[in-house]
């Protein structure tokens, strides 16, 4: 890992800024290294890509989707944008990141649905399509070209999705753009307003993935699905609109399942990416293994 300061040099921003007077604070993030910025008074945020990434992010279509999303009024304005490999300055925006806990608190679940909302009702699309079955396709082949081991029983519940797959591409909707990797720290709430960040995986999507995912990685209770929902279609939600969102809860699972391992096969040291991947796993053969499963997907 190079020293921080010699990512500066390549900003315009601070290239000429005395280093000595660049106070750097360590935020969260899985993947890449992320950065608090504090130069007289005004703070940035410095994003230095991790290893492995450039693998399975496309780093032109992320600054196009973080701009778009920035002129949508849900996320920060970006200042810097390296395409070659995804080194990017933004301005910093302040309030509560969110977790689980903090999600607690229904009224930031009722404002994350309204940015949702605006931002996939935002006019201009992303560059590409996410389609989950498509993703899964690719992160196998990585694994594969990885020589990575898959959590106990992945073939069979992957055998469940080509069923599911079947269902929802009979029921197409139209796609708008999406974030797509709604963790919870991806979220910031000051109170008034929620802000999203973190573009990387974005695309033009189901809009119901961006709700059943968010559900899923803040550990969501009825209650929370019924505000989130509520407050994304400003009042009672479509039944069929609810289904999807239940199927994504179990795709988005077994996707980022696959996700895990790569990182645990890359040897990410941020955290351990293997008890990550068998977790989600668990919980995704939970989800599938329900009663009410199959009646969600003839409600579509």
């Amino acid at each position: 890992m190079k020293d921080i300061h010699e990512y500066y040099v390549r900003i315009p921003m601070l290239k000429d800024m005395p280093v000595e007077e660049i106070t750097a604070e360590r935020l969260g993030g899985l993947t890449n290294l992320v950065y608090c910025l504090t130069y007289k008074n005004q703070k940035k945020l410095l994003r230095i890509p991790g290893s492995g990434t450039d693998e399975f992010i496309n780093r032109q279509n992320e600054k196009h989707d973080a701009m778009v999303a920035a002129e949508s009024g849900v996320s920060a304005k970006v200042l810097f944008f390296d395409s070659s490999d995804g080194l990017m300055l933004s301005e910093f925006i302040e309030g509560d990141t969110l977790n689980e806990e903090r999600f607690q608190n229904l009224g930031s679940v009722r404002r994350s649905g309204e940015a949702l909302r605006q931002m996939h009702q935002h006019g201009q699309k992303f560059k590409n399509r996410f389609d989950v079955f498509e993703k899964i396709d690719e992160y196998l082949t990585l694994v594969k070209k990885l020589n990575a081991d898959v959590p106990d029983g992945y073939e069979m519940v992957k055998s469940e999705a080509k069923k599911i797959r079947s269902v929802m591409e009979a029921k197409p909707v139209d796609l708008v753009p999406c974030h797509c990797d709604p963790l919870a720290e991806n979220f910031i709430d000051n109170g008034e307003k929620v802000f999203i960040i973190d573009w990387e995986y974005a695309g033009n999507n189901d809009p119901m993935w961006d709700l059943g995912d968010l559900s899923v990685e803040a550990n969501f209770g009825q209650e929370q699905d019924k505000v989130l929902l509520e407050s994304y279609f400003a009042g009672p939600p479509p039944k069929d609109q609810v289904s999807r969102m239940v199927i994504y809860k179990v795709l988005c699972d077994l996707l980022w399942t696959l996700w895990g391992v790569v990182q645990h096969a890359n040897k990410n040291p941020v955290d351990d990416f293997w008890s990550y991947s068998v977790g989600r796993f668990e919980r995704c053969k939970s989800l599938i293994s329900q009663p009410d499963f199959k009646d969600h997907l003839t409600t579509i």
